[in-house]
């Protein structure tokens, strides 16, 4: 899960530039004293052939399939995120909670 919030803050965007390394290591290692983190593992995989076999996902869809994937895995039912279109499809398995 952390990999996503990496792969997204340390990339170039038209809205805003990428974050330092640092910074994102400072607040990842808060993040691990704070949060429940979920790693991926074989049961991952397997939940995400599951999801994609109920609901139609393609491209960069498949990343936020592989999260809801993990949450599911490790009994975690709610998503805090900006992007509430991008998991509002796969609210029949997690809730999709807006930051605000």
């Amino acid at each position: 899960m952390l990999r996503e919030y990496l792969a997204v803050l340390t990339r170039p965007q038209a809205f805003a530039s990428p974050i330092a390394s640092s910074t994102l290591i400072s607040q990842i290692r808060s993040f691990e004293t704070r949060f429940q983190i979920a790693d991926e593992e074989s049961q991952v995989s397997s939940q995400l052939l599951s999801i994609l076999g109920q609901i139609v996902v393609g491209g960069k869809q498949i990343h936020d399939a592989n999260i809801v994937s993990t949450m599911q895995v490790h009994g975690i039912r709610q998503l805090l995120t900006h992007n509430v279109n991008d998991f509002v499809r796969f609210s029949p398995f997690i809730q999709v909670v807006p930051v605000v």
